[in-house]
């Protein structure tokens, strides 16, 4: 009896043993895992913009560090959506009015890019398309309609770029991140964009792409949130939950605007 008892608590002892260094084998395959993989960081600068009453846009910073030798390629973009185009013309042979109708899926409302070199310099096109690098990467990710052909898809999709580009709201650079010196290995970067104040409220996703041999080996991520504030944001609250307060305060407040107004040119002598 206790000869089996006593090959009872062997056998105990050694699954326990076994299950011990199978466990240890694993957290050192995790820490390692980790410690090879953990070279690129990012963080954005002034992460929590405010729209206030005085608001006119913004600045965010993404520093960070990288692998020594690697490209890197820094994406700041609203999550993807939906999108319309209105395209203009004469009708009757005078009047201007919206002739067509184009309506684009999968497209960011925000989308700028900034690299150390020429984004095909880095990547090859299979890569820009798997991660979505660069405006014909974004125009072959993006869906739209109607559209005759490839040929029309990328003449409107040009036409949509560069309204973005007029609305500040997309944006490429090469060169302006800048490469500091290495630091135990380990090479910091920086890089200051500006904020359009036409971005609207809502979550913004930063995404640093660590570039060798062509490949994008490493990522990380940041994030930047955008929201109204104060006065902004109960005037906002009101105009969806309250149209009607909303619109006889406005009227309001633009009569007390041109009463002041009419005060100031009498007082100066502009009215007469």
């Amino acid at each position: 009896m206790r000869q089996a008892r006593k090959s009872e608590a062997v056998s105990g002892k050694l699954t326990h043993n076994l299950f011990m260094m199978a466990l240890l084998v694993m957290l050192g395959f995790v820490i390692s895992e980790r410690t090879a993989s953990g070279e690129l960081t990012a963080r954005a600068n002034h992460d929590h913009i405010k729209i206030d009453f005085f608001y006119h846009g913004s600045t965010v910073s993404v520093s960070g560090f990288s692998d020594a030798g690697a490209d890197l390629i820094i994406k700041i973009a609203s999550p993807e959506g939906h999108e319309v185009l209105k395209e203009k013309g004469k009708v009757a042979g005078f009047l201007w009015m919206n002739v067509a109708t184009l309506k684009l899926e999968n497209v960011p409302n925000l989308y700028s890019i900034h690299s150390t070199r020429k984004l095909e310099e880095i990547l090859d096109q299979t890569e820009l398309d798997k991660y979505v690098i660069g405006y014909p990467a974004l125009g072959r990710h993006a869906e739209m309609g109607p559209v005759k052909d490839d040929e029309d898809k990328a003449r409107w999709f040009s036409e949509f770029i560069k309204y973005k580009e007029n609305s500040r709201l997309y944006d490429t650079s090469t060169g302006r991140i800048e490469l500091k010196n290495m630091a135990d290995g380990h090479q910091p970067y920086y890089i200051m964009t500006e904020w359009p104040y036409q971005a609207p409220p809502g979550d913004y996703v930063v995404t640093v792409y660590a570039v060798k041999d062509g490949k994008v080996v490493e990522t990380a991520e940041s994030k930047v949130l955008v929201e109204q504030v104060g006065i902004v944001n109960t005037l906002s609250n009101m105009a969806k939950k309250n149209g009607a307060l909303y619109g006889i305060i406005s009227i309001i407040s633009a009569l007390g605007a041109g009463f002041g107004v009419g005060l100031i040119f009498r007082k100066g002598g502009g009215a007469h």
